[in-house]
């Protein structure tokens, strides 16, 4: 019933920046906590951020200070601002509705000069 498309992925050079979007629908949104993983190949997918329906957040400490992740009710949006990229962010990006299996189908981010 929920459906969740991520965009605004594709290739940076190092220390460069990068705004993902995630847009939800078939939900009451302002309900949802929503967080943010990420997956490399032949790696486990990993939580990067986390937002609640209260818009507390939470990071991994591996982009902590680099990272922000946000959300817009009105428009059903959670985004990723991702700033000071290195090649180890290199993975396809997901959203998900927290403690669900409601995912999106990823978003490429390649890091690289």
């Amino acid at each position: 019933q929920v459906q969740l498309v991520e965009s605004g992925g594709g290739l940076v050079q190092p220390g460069g920046s990068l705004r993902l979007s995630c847009a939800a629908s078939g939900g009451i949104f302002r309900l949802f906590a929503m967080d943010w993983y990420r997956q490399a190949p032949g790696k486990q997918r990993v939580l990067v951020a986390g937002i609640t329906r209260g818009s507390n957040t939470n990071y991994a400490d591996s982009v902590k200070g680099r990272f922000t992740i946000s959300r817009d009710n009105a428009k059903k949006m959670v985004y990723l601002q991702m700033n000071s990229l290195n090649p180890e962010d290199t993975a396809v990006y997901y959203c998900n509705v927290r403690s669900s299996s409601f995912w999106g189908q990823g978003t490429q981010v390649t890091v690289s000069s």
